[in-house]
């Protein structure tokens, strides 16, 4: 099993990736907003007993998919300091299960993830669509950099100005991933 988490703000371009990614390699995509969407039918957005059962579903997907050796790719926003501990609990949910585990960091101009905020696909999954909100993050949060533990093996990649497609060149070359577009030449 390879876990591949992809990690960045948002509007940066995660699942966008992510699925330009599976479609070239089969791997299933298990983003973010999968366990947000039923946690919150639930628990309030937000709240500890929201995060505690949202992690707790994340992990134990993970663990089971890498004892079932499906190949993942998780998308989510990794604040530093806030979000080490979970973020290596991820990695241990596939490493101690026999998975390899690679990471990617993907940021964009903010004018960039401000013109992409507000798109359908995001509205259509219930994501973060406030074009204000591109500042605040900047200056509020640590969404923008890799965990200090993968540092040496994080792919960063800005998606500003290249393709999701290409993106996934990058993410395929630098794991040796199987690149099934590799097969029709």
């Amino acid at each position: 099993m390879k876990l591949i988490i992809i990690h960045g703000p948002p509007a940066a371009g995660k699942l966008t990736v992510a699925n330009a990614l599976s479609l070239r390699t089969y791997f299933r995509v298990f983003h973010n907003h999968l366990t947000i969407a039923c946690t919150e039918q639930v628990f309030e957005f937000g709240s500890r007993e929201f995060w505690d059962i949202n992690s707790r579903l994340r992990l134990e997907i993970i663990a089971e998919a890498a004892r079932q050796d499906i190949d993942l790719i998780h998308t989510f926003c990794y604040a530093k300091d806030t979000d080490d501990e979970y973020y290596r609990q991820l990695v241990a949910a596939a490493r101690d299960n026999g998975g390899d585990v690679h990471a990617v960091y993907v940021n964009c101009r903010d004018e960039v993830r401000k013109a992409r905020i507000g798109n359908e696909s995001r509205v259509r999954i219930r994501k973060l669509t406030d074009a204000a909100s591109v500042d605040r993050q900047r200056r509020e949060n640590a969404l923008f950099s890799v965990h200090p533990d993968f540092e040496d093996e994080t792919l960063v990649i800005d998606t500003s100005d290249i393709s999701p497609d290409e993106s996934a060149s990058l993410i395929i070359e630098r794991f040796g991933l199987h690149d099934l577009d590799e097969e029709e030449l």
